[in-house]
């Protein structure tokens, strides 16, 4: 199995570009390591690669999974195997970090969550929100809590659910961690200035709503809004807007804050996980243009 190379950092931060040009380069298969990208029914609300970039080069589980399907760092542990075997090189890139971790820590083989468990988590988190699941978590599992992202709450109903499924913290389970898929690969952390970071969210969410963003949600409007499919960025905003509860300006103005917001927490993440990861500044052209050619002379 040839290195894969990965490649992480906070949303708008042009991985996909980076992604493409060294899969160009190398011949290789780019592969989806954002949990949002996965759903079909996002396209241009979640950046998925567009035509283009696909017919240049071959692209992995972008848009293969229907919007009400589960979908797991499990699912896509099982799904990256046979890729990473696979006769071309394989460049993973996305800003879900759980991805990157599962791949080159292990991932813990938790038990399915039975139905009437994720109903009451669901029940929990409709009633009190993140906080009401963060509390439960403080009381019972503090060693799990401490290690997720308390405004998250997709992570924190999972580690509810996991902890009332099998009296069992996420934090027990993964020190019985098995093996990772992968241990040695070129690690790249896209890690750009705060001030570059949110002229490109910006000029990204404009970039959306010219190629139908609107239009996208609309689609989506009368799924449940509790599904993980149903937290792509901006979508719940421009929803509002669609709904006649504000105008567009305010729904684009809500939607950047919440976008600004959710990189500054991918990037603390990123710090205190990928510490050891190569850091490149996507604003340094020359850097990206390096990064491609030592990679194609290493090949």
């Amino acid at each position: 199995m040839r290195p894969p190379v990965l490649i992480a950092g906070p949303t708008a931060s042009g991985k996909s570009a980076l992604a493409l040009a060294i899969a160009r380069a190398l011949g290789a298969v780019v592969v989806n390591a954002d949990a949002l990208q996965v759903y079909a029914g996002w396209r241009v609300l979640t950046a998925r690669p567009g035509p283009g970039d696909e017919a240049a080069a071959p692209h992995a589980l972008y848009g293969h999974v229907g919007m009400e399907e589960p979908w797991s760092v499990g699912h896509w542990l099982r799904a990256v195997r046979p890729l990473l075997a696979g006769p071309r090189p394989v460049v993973i890139v996305g800003g879900t970090g759980l991805y990157f971790m599962a791949l080159t820590e292990g991932l813990a083989e938790i038990p399915p969550i039975p139905p009437a468990i994720r109903a009451r988590a669901e029940a929990i988190r409709a009633r009190g929100g993140a906080a009401a699941l963060a509390r439960a978590l403080a009381r019972r599992d503090p060693a799990t809590l401490a290690r997720i992202d308390r405004a998250n709450p997709v992570r924190l109903q999972r580690a509810w659910e996991v902890l009332e499924a099998t009296g069992r913290g996420l934090a027990e389970w993964q020190a019985r961690t098995p093996p990772p898929l992968v241990t040695a690969a070129h690690r790249l952390l896209i890690w750009p200035g705060r001030d570059w970071l949110a002229d490109r969210i910006a000029r990204r969410f404009d970039r959306m709503l010219e190629e139908g963003a609107l239009e996208e949600v609309r689609a989506n409007m009368a799924r449940d809004w509790r599904l993980p499919s149903m937290q792509a960025l901006g979508a719940a905003e421009l929803a509002a807007h669609l709904r006649g509860d504000t105008t567009l300006e305010a729904a684009r103005s809500a939607a950047l804050a919440a976008t600004r917001q959710y990189a500054k927490r991918q990037r603390t993440w990123f710090r205190r996980r990928m510490g050891d990861w190569t850091r490149i500044d996507p604003a340094d052209r020359a850097a990206l243009a390096a990064v491609v050619e030592d990679l194609s002379a290493a090949r």
